[in-house]
C-alpha cells in the first residue's frame, strides 16, 4: 500500500481540482511537461498526496495550471513546512497577494480615494455578503 501523507492537504486537492478543470484544453502528460518533470506520472503523485510540490516548481505549476503563483506559493508552504513555519514566513517576509487579490485592493483603494479606510463591522459585513459569507 502506497502512503500519501500529503493526500488532504489544500495543496493536493487545489491541484486535483485544477487538472480536472484544465482537461478539456490539455491533458496531465502536458501539464506534467510544462512544469518540467521528466516523469509525467509526478503530476499525479502531487495530486494523491504521493509527493510534494517542490517550492522550486511554483512558477512552472502555476504557469502549467494557469493559476495564480501567489495563492499556489502559500498553499505549497504550507505544504512543504506546515502551518506553523508557514505562518511565520508570512509573519516576516508578509502574506503573498494574488493577482485577484491585488485587483480587489486597488478597487478599495480606488473607491475610497486613496484614503485608507478602515474595516468596520458594516464594511465587514457588506464583503461578507459580496462573498456569501
Amino acid at each position: 500500500m502506497t502512503k500519501k501523507p500529503h493526500a488532504d492537504t489544500p495543496l493536493a486537492q487545489y491541484i486535483e481540482r485544477r487538472v480536472l478543470e484544465l482537461k478539456p484544453k490539455k491533458s496531465q502528460g502536458e501539464i506534467a511537461s510544462e512544469v518540467g518533470f521528466p516523469n509525467p506520472n509526478m503530476v499525479t503523485m502531487i495530486k494523491n498526496g504521493t509527493s510534494k510540490l517542490a517550492l522550486d516548481r511554483v512558477p512552472s505549476m502555476a504557469r502549467a495550471l494557469e493559476c495564480d503563483p501567489a495563492y499556489l506559493m502559500r498553499l505549497a508552504l504550507e505544504q512543504a513546512v506546515g502551518d506553523t513555519a508557514a505562518q511565520a514566513i508570512e509573519d516576516i517576509y508578509g502574506t503573498p497577494i494574488t493577482e485577484n487579490e491585488l485587483g480587489w485592493l486597488e478597487e478599495i483603494r480606488d473607491a475610497s480615494r486613496n484614503k485608507n479606510p478602515r474595516l468596520t463591522t458594516r464594511s465587514r459585513a457588506a464583503l461578507r455578503a459580496v462573498f456569501g459569507g
